[in-house]
C-alpha cells in the first residue's frame, strides 16, 4: 500500500479506528502477550513508523482498546433490569451479573489482566492522563448502576466496588489461565484441584463477599 499521510482531523481519526478495528480482530485471534506492533502493521497495510503516527505505542492503542470494551460492557450493565428482594439476593444477583458478562467478554478480561503490568508500561503522561480519566469515568458509571441495584450503597462505596470489581476481574482472569506445568498438578493430585481458579465461580463469590462487606459497613 502507498502511504498517503491522512490530512484532515477526520482522516486521522478515521486512520485511528481503522488500526482500533484490526487491533480487535487480531485480539479475537491471540492474547494481548502475542500482539506485535509489527504485526499489526502488516495487517493495517503501513509500515510501523506509519502506524506509530496514529497511535503512540502498542500499549497505548490496547489501551484505548479496553476504553472501548470497558464502555460496552457498562453499556449492556446499565441496560440490565435491577434484581428486587432482601439485600442478600439482590447482591448474589448483582455478583452474578457482573461475573457472568465480564467471562462472556475474554477480551475485556486478557486487557484488565495486563493492564497494569504490561499496558501503562510504555505510554507518555498525555496518555496515561487520558486513559485514567477515561476509567474514572467509567467508574463513576459503574458505581451509579451498582447503587441502583443495591441502594444501600452510598455512592463512595459504590464507586468502590466497581474499581475493586475490575481489579479482581483483572486478577482472576490472570489466574484462571494456568501455565501447562500448574494444569498438569491439577490433573495429576485431585487434593489440589480446589486451588484451580474457575470463572466465573470465583469472581462472583469475590464480588459478592465485597458487597456485602460493604453493606455491612454501611
Amino acid at each position: 500500500m502507498t502511504f498517503r499521510r491522512a490530512r484532515s482531523d477526520d482522516q486521522r481519526e478515521e486512520r485511528r479506528r481503522s488500526v482500533l478495528r484490526t487491533l480487535a480482530g487480531m485480539l479475537a485471534e491471540m492474547p494481548v502477550s502475542e500482539i506485535s506492533l509489527n504485526e499489526l502493521a502488516r495487517r493495517v497495510g503501513l509500515a510501523k513508523s506509519n502506524v506509530l503516527r496514529y497511535v503512540e505505542s502498542r500499549e497505548a492503542a490496547l489501551l484505548a482498546l479496553l476504553r472501548e470494551r470497558l464502555a460496552e460492557w457498562v453499556d449492556a450493565l446499565d441496560a440490565a433490569p435491577p434484581a428486587v428482594g432482601t439485600p442478600r439476593a439482590r447482591i448474589d444477583a448483582l455478583a452474578d451479573l457482573l461475573a457472568t458478562t465480564l467471562t462472556e467478554r475474554p477480551v475485556l478480561g486478557d486487557l484488565l489482566a495486563t493492564q497494569s503490568a504490561v499496558l501503562e508500561r510504555n505510554v507518555s503522561t498525555e496518555v496515561a492522563l487520558e486513559h485514567k480519566r477515561g476509567l474514572r469515568d467509567l467508574g463513576l458509571r459503574l458505581g451509579g448502576i451498582v447503587r441502583r441495584h443495591v441502594g444501600e450503597l452510598g455512592d463512595d462505596d459504590a464507586f468502590r466496588v466497581g474499581a475493586a470489581g475490575l481489579l479482581c476481574a483483572g486478577t482472576v482472569f490472570s489466574a484462571c489461565r494456568p501455565t501447562p506445568a500448574m494444569a498438569a498438578v491439577y490433573d495429576h493430585d485431585p487434593t489440589l484441584a480446589a486451588m484451580r481458579v474457575e470463572l466465573p465461580d470465583t469472581l462472583r463469590e469475590l464480588l459478592a463477599v465485597l458487597l456485602s462487606g460493604l453493606v455491612a459497613r454501611a
